[in-house]
């Protein structure tokens, strides 16, 4: 193979995508907006819920209660209705997302010793949105029982011995701590792998249209008739587009520590390295896309239908441990999935090549595997 004619087509290919403002387009804006469309809108953070109050007490115990849901930065108070009518109306017309229910009496078993009782009605129409919501509601309801049975012992305590009000009560000290995402952004877990997706289908797209579309207009049997080689024109063929893909990356990158303050905790080169080795997988994709396509309106369809199935079982939005047993055997098969963990390793936790390396081994394996059978066919396919 020689290098001067693989950098003649590679010439070649980038003056006709910059002739082109449609194709030149589609390398480099599509990704930045579906970047900051999925950075904007995907995110699965709740804050500042809608909630109705309806509280059939109306004591001191009550009040306090309310007050520790309103300073929750989860939950806003925004309607009060007086009976329970009115609350089911306000959630069968998605006025409120959640509703606490305080009986009658509720002061009164507090100051008994016993257990009060509090009901939390969530919608449940958005399963994810409900069962986070379920979750704030019930730890701000623990926290407020725990103050109150601690003000309750403390004050016994001073009646029978006056002992000090500020004597803890014995029991088990939790103290959590959470890693790599202290804030519990999911934005922060989703970006990640937007870029990993992102990348993906803008390569897997080009790649393929771009012979493609020498089929169409007829200069493929013009590039046969010149001395070029098979190896030499895929070479050149796919070369640009894996140059397009970093550059797509590295702008991903820059736009999401600069707007959505993506933390980059690791070793760019590292993040580089799996990227190369990741363009293996899709540009062989695409390269066989090619071989299996006449027109480009039948490689974009063909792009989809490889890119859907690789999309969904890649962990980015459904964790692969949810997943059925034989399923997650399945995704072991995808190569989205190794370069997604890649990416959420060097963003959050700045995992080195010691605890990357079975991702980057498995990509390294599926990329040369893919690539080597997509070329065979294509060299075939012209042979």
């Amino acid at each position: 193979m020689r290098w001067n004619r693989v950098l003649e087509i590679v010439r070649k290919e980038f003056r006709q995508s910059f002739r082109d403002p449609r194709l030149l387009v589609s390398m480099f804006v599509p990704a930045v907006l579906q970047f900051l469309l999925f950075g904007f809108v995907v995110n699965l953070d709740v804050e500042r819920s809608r909630l109705a109050w309806l509280d059939q007490d109306r004591s001191p115990a009550s009040r306090e209660l309310r007050a520790a849901f309103e300073g929750s930065r989860h939950f806003t108070v925004t309607a009060t209705p007086s009976n329970e009518d009115e609350m089911q109306a306000l959630l069968d017309r998605w006025v409120v997302h959640s509703a606490v229910v305080v009986p009658a009496g509720f002061a009164r078993d507090l100051a008994r010793g016993k257990t009060a009782r509090v009901q939390v009605l969530v919608d449940g129409s958005n399963s994810n949105t409900a069962s986070i919501l379920a979750n704030y509601s019930g730890d701000i309801i623990r926290g407020f029982a725990d103050g109150h049975m601690v003000r309750i012992v403390n004050q016994k305590r001073m009646a029978r011995g006056g002992q000090l009000a500020h004597l803890s009560t014995p029991g088990v000290g939790l103290e959590q701590r959470v890693w790599f995402n202290p804030e519990l952004k999911s934005r922060n877990y989703f970006i990640p792998g937007v870029a990993a997706n992102i990348i993906t289908i803008v390569t897997l797209m080009l790649t393929s249209l771009a012979i493609v579309r020498e089929k169409e207009m007829g200069t493929m049997e013009q590039l046969m008739v010149t001395p070029i080689r098979p190896m030499e024109l895929m070479v050149g063929k796919t070369l640009p587009f894996a140059i397009v893909g970093m550059i797509d990356l590295v702008m991903i990158v820059v736009l999401g520590m600069a707007i959505f303050h993506i933390p980059f905790r690791g070793n760019a080169l590292l993040l580089l390295l799996g990227s190369v080795v990741f363009l293996l997988s899709t540009l062989g994709a695409g390269l066989f896309i090619s071989t299996v396509s006449n027109t480009q309106q039948q490689a974009i369809m063909s792009t989809f239908f490889f890119f859907l199935p690789a999309f969904t079982l890649s962990g980015f939005a459904f964790p692969i441990t949810s997943m059925p047993e034989a399923v997650q055997y399945l995704t072991l098969l995808n190569p989205i999935r190794y370069f997604i963990e890649i990416c959420r390793g060097v963003f959050l936790k700045g995992s080195g090549i010691e605890a990357l390396w079975p991702q980057l081994a498995a990509l390294a394996v599926f990329g040369t595997a893919i690539l080597f059978f997509s070329a065979r066919r294509f060299r075939k396919r012209l042979d």
